[in-house]
């Protein structure tokens, strides 16, 4: 694959039959915490989840510094390794959202419908202030700029690794996201929450994907995520055909 890393990212099949789903989680997360699997193995009916930690998320390894479409040759590699030739839905919230959109036109992966939510039109990476960051995180002052303060107190929560993960934001920002670019060509549903200011350009997006759906759920952007609605939604979607 041209341009992939040879990184072993950390992915967890469960058992089932039928078509697998693919869940990328978002920012600062892991797959455990945004798609537990007490709420989702019921709600999947017996089908096969593929639970994947993003790089420098989770129990994965970081990747460096790595462009948008890396990060998607990486993620292509790894569903390859574990589903090869398999037919897949997507489900990813957030920046797992962000690079499914991506993911879904990779040749080597054979996508057959994606669930988006949390994703927004606009690119936040490219506003992080990324120098102010890191000397934030050496004991330097806290930044000025209030998306980099809130990117910044993401990646330290408890739990992450801010300096790899600032290295992954750094990549991502390097090729922004563009929703006019590359849209998915399968069937989208796209979901976001009435109170998450993330999702207020929802409608954009589903201007750029034909007969793509919007469904809003309650909550802002780390409850509509948890919200029976979303997952409800999502497990119908997927079970349309």
């Amino acid at each position: 694959m041209t341009g992939a890393p040879r990184i072993a990212l950390s992915v967890v099949r469960s058992e089932g039959a039928g078509r697998p789903a693919l869940f990328l989680h978002g920012l600062a997360s892991r797959a455990r915490l945004d798609w537990p699997c007490a709420a989702w193995e019921p709600a999947l009916a017996d089908r096969p989840a593929l639970l994947v930690d993003l790089p420098a998320h989770g129990d994965s390894p970081a990747a460096g510094v790595l462009s948008t479409s890396r990060v998607v040759d990486l993620l292509a590699q790894t569903v390859a390794s574990i589903a090869s030739g398999e037919e897949i839905d997507v489900v990813g919230y957030s920046l797992g959202a962000r690079l499914a959109w991506a993911l879904a036109g990779h040749p080597e992966v054979a996508v057959h419908r994606l669930a988006l939510g949390g994703l927004s039109p606009w690119e936040p990476f490219t506003m992080v202030d990324l120098p102010a960051a890191r000397a934030a995180l050496a004991g330097g002052p806290a930044p000025a700029d209030p998306i980099t303060g809130m990117i910044l107190g993401m990646a330290a929560l408890p739990g992450n690794r801010p300096e790899e993960l600032l290295d992954l934001i750094e990549g991502l920002a390097s090729e922004p996201f563009d929703p006019a670019v590359a849209a998915p060509t399968q069937p989208v549903l796209l979901l976001g929450g009435t109170e998450d200011p993330m999702s207020e350009g929802i409608d954009r997006l589903a201007a750029a994907v034909a007969g793509s759906r919007v469904v809003r759920v309650p909550g802002d952007h780390l409850a509509a995520l948890h919200a029976p609605e979303f997952r409800t939604a999502v497990v119908e979607f997927l079970a349309e055909d």
